[in-house]
């Protein structure tokens, strides 16, 4: 029944035919659970394993992979080779893949486990009304029209629409589900208000809420997926995750890279094809074949295998460092979407604020004689904890806050008129409650104020142990007065009252609502003296001014405490008692925000990111809190900028989108209300990142670019997010902001030294078919330097230092090319000269090498044609391993003066020295001792076929290598300086990768 909210209580018992006295009977119960279904959340429909592992290969640089490893395995079986050499080329590609596979599996995996931890909200028992007994049963058990009865401390089954009320009030704590910062009081009567959101239900009880407060008896309108769990449900599993920028970028990356491979191959393979006739081939289907063979090996150079690899451990570095900032990342790619960032979607309640409620303010009247009449009283300490200080009017620290008659008394009445429970949980480290939050500010209220007649109290009550120390003032207070009679609250009273006894004295000691209290005073009590004097008009004008004060200004929740002397042997208190009161004081309490927010907002405004505060609140109290934090320092009308969640939707979509470009602070929202603005901001290519704690945040974290859980939130929440702040730290965020950029700079960098030596590769392997040269490098050896010697340096380019104003400058646009037309003519340009020296060792083994053969050039141009003629030289030295040794050699050693290049992407070796990143000199150091190895022990070296290289062979090499530092030198000079600007400009006038819209719905 979706409307049962819009309904009276008959309508909607009559709508389930079922009697309030004795509720559903057997048979009705099989039929309703037949109509409506279990009271249970359903398993979610997974994908099956090989589905998920299946999904992982959907990629097309993935595929060419796959299907060069698939070719060369069935060339080396026609070719008759057996053995290792076989399988090792396919196996190696493979085993890389399955890697890769295995860690999107086990991401995806863990994202699922949102929707189990849903269930972990709904309610175990419920007492239900059946056959016209009560009974208690399995929450699952509970169909529409049943009868349940629910008190104080009782998860709430399903929903229901309460049909009586057996307590003077009942309210319910629905934080998870709307992000209210208070409870909120319930009530029987219809709603009427169109387009009702949850708050606007006052007569409902939802599922997974708490009773903090009363007792009362409700039907049941909704179970399982039709509750506001279910919508939350729903609303997680439609959501599908989104590509991360730099996921898109190198998808489109891959495309562009997958068309050049298969030109390139196309065009060896066509260039070609006058010498698959060759004699050397054995027939014009083996040469067709050979030169297959040389195209597939194209194709394993220009991809970038160790790509994947180096990203995910850049970027787990990354996480790291942030995990040491109180920023704890759940989803690998979330760390470089925090670099481009532009809007925080931030819940207001535990996020910006401690989800606490304390006491702030406190106002007395200090003498009736002498000004001023009123004095007020600060309250530091923003959580449950018993620690904090009050200030006097002056901003003077009271030492002994338990002397002032009036502070006095008010800690009394705050610890006696109480339902509430304050205790030490030794588990999680904090204070914690049970109850009524703004009783429970009032028990950390008598905490701080200690005890009378102890100059030793406040260091004293600092010895207790933490559990001692939770409620001992409160606990005094309620040994020192017993408690006879309560009188509870009521709607129509809006107070309440408890008489207490002490050495047969007597006293009422009463809460509630200032307007209420104040006009059932007729006395007052005075903090200078103790004295108790008449509340003159002028005195009742100057309180509830300063009340107004209070509740319009300053948007505190205010109490006002008042007490009565009895007279004697009264064993109970009626209504009637509560007038004739003496006024103690007004507290002033609100949910505090968080101490370092400030400071966070203003680094975000600098870091251009915008902020959007998003709560279940009321306007006005939202609105205060985000003048404390500086959300609105930079405004001065807030009609623009400030909207409750059915303002918005009235809006016309023209308003709404310009709405949007200007919003700061989004009010009375429901989980629905979230997601629809993280959806609207992404259309308007947003990259959002959105904050909360409660389960009514986690639809929205998971549809946000990467959704951001506090670490004391729900495990729904946690698991729906892409990252944890440890801390529940807001300035966290800004942190990890500045990581995910430098993270981000750091990838573009070993993403262009891995496009700019493997360009070398394609070039070397071009070349040489192009020469008509023998094969430089086997596929083997391609894939030793691709995995190996470029893998290492690439991971170390991630260790390069952030620059120092990456927080002053705007978020990078989604759509941001990683390799612009310049930088990919400069990488080019280095490429083109790593194959070039790469194909000038081979050729100098076989022309210039006092160990060669000293062969003419034309020699070596026709080395196919040697066992057709007769020569001076055996053809088997065309089989020789030292001239692709040498190549491989120079090939390695060339990318490691490379890295060195891009330790910065403009700055000079002088300005940035190599000693800047060690991570990278030791990388380069490890990867040469590794190429040493192969060269010099025997089992590799047959492995790799190579051999080892004399000192002449060492020289040439870094003769030939050395010039590509000279070369970027000269590049990255016309990039910082006027005189290659013609050439910038010119290259920058289409971006090499296609431009794609960051969300495309």
């Amino acid at each position: 029944m979706d409307d049962a909210f819009a309904r009276s209580i008959p309508e909607v018992l009559d709508f389930f035919r079922v009697d309030p006295t004795k509720g559903l009977s057997d048979a009705e119960v099989l039929q309703h659970g037949r109509l409506y279904g279990k009271n249970v959340l359903p398993e979610d429909q997974r994908a099956p394993f090989w589905k998920l592992v299946l999904k992982q290969f959907d990629d097309l640089l993935v595929k060419i992979l796959i299907a060069a490893a698939l070719i060369s395995f069935i060339l080396a079986l026609i070719n008759g080779e057996t053995g290792l050499m076989a399988f090792l080329e396919p196996s190696v590609i493979l085993m890389i893949l399955a890697a890769n596979a295995a860690v999107g599996v086990i991401t995806e995996t863990n994202a699922e486990k949102a929707l189990e931890e849903l269930r972990a909200y709904q309610a175990d028992v419920a007492t239900v009304l059946r056959n016209g007994c009560f009974s208690i049963l399995p929450a699952t058990e509970l169909v529409p029209g049943d009868i349940v009865e629910v008190s104080v401390g009782c998860k709430i089954p399903a929903d229901m629409r309460m049909i009586e009320m057996l307590s003077n009030q009942v309210r319910v704590d629905q934080a998870i589900l709307t992000g209210e910062s208070s409870s909120v009081e319930k009530e029987l009567k219809t709603t009427t208000k169109t387009n009702a959101v949850y708050q606007d239900k006052t007569n409902i009880l939802f599922s997974g809420t708490v009773i903090v407060a009363g007792r009362a008896r409700a039907v049941v309108v909704g179970v399982g997926p039709n509750t506001a769990m279910g919508s939350i449900r729903d609303s997680m599993l439609r959501t599908e995750d989104e590509a991360t920028p730099l996921k898109k970028k190198l998808d489109e990356f891959g495309t562009f890279l997958a068309k050049v491979i298969a030109g390139i191959c196309v065009l060896v393979w066509i260039v070609n094809i006058g010498h698959f006739r060759d004699p050397s081939h054995g027939g014009f289907l083996h040469g067709a074949i050979h030169y297959f063979k040389i195209a597939v090996a194209l194709a394993v150079a220009a991809i970038p295998e160790g790509l994947p690899a180096v990203v995910t451990t850049c970027l787990a570095l990354g996480t790291k460092r942030m995990a040491r900032l109180n920023a704890i990342v759940r989803s690998l790619p979330s760390v470089e979407t925090l670099g481009c960032t532009t809007v925080i979607c931030s819940d207001k309640t535990g996020t910006l604020t401690t989800n606490m409620m304390s006491v702030a303010k406190v106002c007395v009247v200090e003498s009736a004689e002498h000004g001023p009449v009123v004095s007020e009283y600060s309250v530091s300490g923003t959580t449950y904890a018993p620690e904090g200080i009050i200030f006097g009017n002056t901003g003077m620290q009271l030492d002994f806050p338990a002397q002032l008659p009036c502070l006095l008394h008010t800690a009394m009445c705050s610890a006696l008129c109480n339902e509430s429970t304050l205790q030490y949980n030794p588990d999680k480290g904090n204070y914690e409650k049970i109850g009524e939050s703004t009783e429970v500010a009032l028990r950390a209220l008598v905490e701080k104020i200690g005890l009378p007649g102890f100059n030793s109290m406040p260091s004293a009550l600092n010895m207790l142990t933490k559990h001692e120390r939770a409620s001992y003032c409160n606990h005094y207070w309620e040994e020192q007065f017993r408690k006879i009679h309560v009188l509870e609250f009521s709607r129509d009273r809006k107070m309440m009252s408890v008489l207490c006894n002490r050495n047969q004295m007597y006293v009422l000691f009463s809460k509630g609502a200032p307007e209420s209290i104040i006009s059932r005073c007729t006395t007052i009590l005075c903090n200078e003296d103790g004295s108790i004097v008449p509340l003159t008009a002028d005195i009742r004008a100057d309180l509830d001014s300063r009340f107004q004060s209070f509740a319009e200004k300053e948007t505190l929740r205010c109490l006002a405490l008042a007490m009565k002397r009895m007279p004697s042997v009264q064993q109970s208190a009626s209504f009637d008692d509560e007038k004739d009161l003496t006024f103690i004081g007004l507290v002033g309490m609100l949910d505090p925000p968080r101490d370092e927010v400030r400071n966070a907002m203003l680094s975000c405004m600098t870091a251009g990111i915008r902020v959007i505060v998003v709560t279940g609140d009321n306007k006005s109290t939202a609105e205060s809190l985000c003048r404390k934090i500086g959300a609105f320092d930079q405004l001065i009308d807030l009609s623009e900028h400030s909207y409750t969640a059915s303002e918005f939707e009235e809006l016309p979509p023209m308003q709404q989108t310009i709405a949007l470009q200007r919003m700061a602070l989004f009010t009375r929202v429901e989980p629905s209300h979230k997601r629809m603005l993280v959806e609207a901001l992404q259309h308007q290519n947003e990259v959002v990142a959105m904050t909360g704690d409660g389960v009514n945040d986690a639809p929205a974290l998971k549809k946000a670019d990467i959704g951001i859980a506090m670490g004391s939130g729900t495990a729904v929440a946690k698991s729906a997010s892409d990252m944890v702040l440890a801390d529940d730290n807001f300035a966290s965020i800004v942190a990890a902001v500045a990581e995910g950029r430098a993270i981000y700079n750091n990838t573009k960098q070993f993403i262009r030294y891995m496009i700019s030596s493997n360009i070398g590769e394609v070039v070397c392997i071009f070349v040489a078919a192009v020469l008509g040269i023998p094969d430089t490098l086997a596929p083997v050896q391609l894939l030793w330097v691709n995995l190996v010697t470029d893998g290492l340096p690439a991971t170390a380019i991630g260790f390069n230092k952030p620059d120092s104003d990456v927080m002053r400058a705007k978020p990078r646009k989604v759509n941001e090319a990683v390799v612009t037309g310049w930088l990919f003519f400069r990488y080019l340009v280095i490429g083109a000269y790593v194959g070039f020296a790469t194909v000038a060792g081979f050729i100098w083994w076989f022309v210039y090498s006092d160990t060669g053969p000293k062969l003419p050039y034309t020699e070596l141009m026709n080395f196919d044609t040697c066992p057709t003629r007769e020569t001076t030289y055996p053809c088997s030295i065309f089989d020789d391993k030292h001239p692709s040794t040498v190549s491989m050699t120079v090939l390695v050693v060339v990318e490691m003066f490379n890295a060195l290049n891009n330790l910065s992407e403009n700055q000079s070796l002088l300005v940035i020295p190599p000693w800047s990143n060690l991570w990278l000199v030791a990388s380069i150091i490890l990867t040469m001792l590794l190429h040493i190895l192969i060269l010099y022990v025997r089992p590799l070296s047959v492995l790799f076929s190579v051999t080892p290289l004399s000192w002449a062979d060492w020289t040439v090499v870094l003769y030939l290598s050395l010039p590509v530092i000279v070369i970027d030198e000269l590049l990255k000079f016309f990039s910082r300086n006027p005189i290659g600007l013609r050439f910038r400009l010119w290259f920058r006038r289409s971006d090499l990768l296609p431009k794609k819209e960051v969300h495309n719905k």
